[in-house]
């Protein structure tokens, strides 16, 4: 696995581990490369995902989550995650991952996050300086209907 400082891609082989037992990618392992891709690009960043409440003073929660599977990949494939920026709201937002084998697109996810209060877990406005890193992030490469 390997990902530079800042960047939002993370480059990965699949193992047997990531697959079930005819050796293709097993749906759910995409979500765990996609929460990695995502909270190491944000502590390249100098943003720690468990350390927000003291960091900006609020909490983030998953609020929804999905994957479209448009190609199948397999044990020892080399796999690119590419974390895009999706959607930007006052108070939530939207990352978007683009799995990428060989220029052609695998899988896309995407997940969720509201933003919350720390001390009552009421709506808050995303803080100036999560909205501006987030900012950073770029646009998506393929343009898919991922539904809903």
């Amino acid at each position: 696995m390997t990902m530079t400082d800042t960047s939002s891609r993370l480059d990965f082989q699949l193992s047997y581990g990531d697959c079930d037992a005819v050796g293709i990618a097993y749906f759910a392992i995409y979500y765990r490369w996609m929460e990695r891709a995502y909270t190491s690009w944000l502590y390249a960043q100098g943003i720690r995902s468990g350390e927000m409440q003291e960091q900006l003073g609020v909490v983030t929660v998953g609020i929804s989550s999905g994957a479209r599977y448009l190609s199948t990949a397999q044990v020892f494939d080399h796999l690119t995650c590419q974390v895009v920026l999706d959607r930007l709201g006052e108070s939530s937002y939207r990352v978007g991952y683009e799995f990428i084998r060989d220029g052609e697109l695998v899988t896309r996810g995407q997940m969720s996050y509201a933003c919350r209060d720390a001390t009552d877990f009421s709506k808050t406005p995303l803080p100036g300086r999560l909205r501006e890193t987030l900012n950073l992030l770029p646009a998506p490469s393929f343009d898919i209907d991922l539904g809903g």
